[in-house]
């Protein structure tokens, strides 16, 4: 008898992860593995190089910049940082933000571990973390999917998630260098910058926004009652009012820029994937994004 995660990761395996690898080839390991983690040599800086890669003590000491240089390990240990806060319950039953979530963390565990590499998982909420240690074969991906796929506690506790505790978590769990996913909406206070450069001083960091359309466009639907996932705050608004869509939009449009320059001042690898998106597609687009930042 199969499970419900066993079924989950079979139709993953067969509707993306076959056709994912088909498109990219084995691509994904590369590109997302960024520049190596074994110290080999450094070598004196060039305008294409990675700030982030200068080695400050040795140019101080010859007054020139001069950058490290790594060689990578065959395998490969990926995190996958997931935010299963109440905010990511937003959406359709089987297209809402926690299934993007679920399908993508999945798919990713699924193409590195196929490969023989590690992968370790860090479930966060305000209420209760999970961590999940980093190992490698089928049989731990479907572990992983079935706890990613409990239920959690759904009722709001008033406040917004801590995804600056979040990130300090994954960086006290992860010691060993490695490729580290940040999957999140990035809904809350931009307190997080700070941790996310220096997760990103240790690590390869991708984050990926998880959004519905929705959220960054709300239609004209008449009268309705607005509901604050987290804090269960409740607001009776008019959405054909063009006042209000104008102070929506300001809202939404300073959020973005915030959350966006906030990611690109801490140095890591961003990207956006809507949930009307085909996953596949997005994947792919992700990772040729990837590739242009590095040519």
């Amino acid at each position: 008898m199969t499970t419900p995660s066993d079924r989950l990761l079979r139709r993953l395996e067969w509707q993306v992860v076959r056709r994912l690898e088909g498109r990219l080839q084995g691509a994904y390991r590369t590109v997302f593995r960024g520049t190596g983690i074994d110290f080999n040599s450094l070598r004196e800086y060039t305008p294409e190089d990675d700030v982030r890669h200068i080695d400050w003590n040795v140019t101080a000491r010859l007054d020139e910049p001069y950058v490290r240089q790594y060689t990578e390990d065959r395998d490969l240990t990926a995190w996958l940082v997931l935010d299963q806060s109440a905010s990511m319950r937003f959406g359709a039953a089987r297209h809402g933000k926690d299934s993007v979530l679920t399908e993508l963390a999945v798919c990713l565990a699924r193409l590195f571990t196929h490969g023989g590499n590690r992968v370790g998982a860090i479930l966060y909420d305000n209420r209760l973390q999970r961590v999940i240690p980093a190992r490698t074969s089928r049989t731990h991906v479907l572990h992983l999917t079935h706890e990613i796929t409990r239920p959690t506690d759904a009722r709001p506790d008033g406040s917004t998630t801590d995804l600056d505790a979040m990130l300090r978590l994954a960086a006290t769990t992860v010691r060993r260098r490695s490729l580290v996913f940040v999957i999140s909406d990035f809904i809350g206070d931009v307190d997080w910058e700070a941790t996310l450069t220096r997760l990103g001083h240790r690590h390869e960091v991708v984050t990926i926004r998880v959004v519905d359309p929705m959220e960054l466009d709300l239609p004209d639907l008449g009268l309705v009652l607005l509901e604050d996932a987290e804090t269960g705050e409740q607001l009776l608004a008019d959405t054909s009012d063009p006042l209000f869509q104008r102070r929506l939009r300001a809202e939404v449009d300073a959020r973005e820029f915030a959350v966006n320059s906030a990611m690109r001042r801490a140095g890591v690898t961003s990207h956006l994937i809507s949930t009307d998106q085909d996953l596949v597609e997005a994947l792919v687009d992700m990772v040729r994004r990837s590739k242009r930042r590095r040519v």
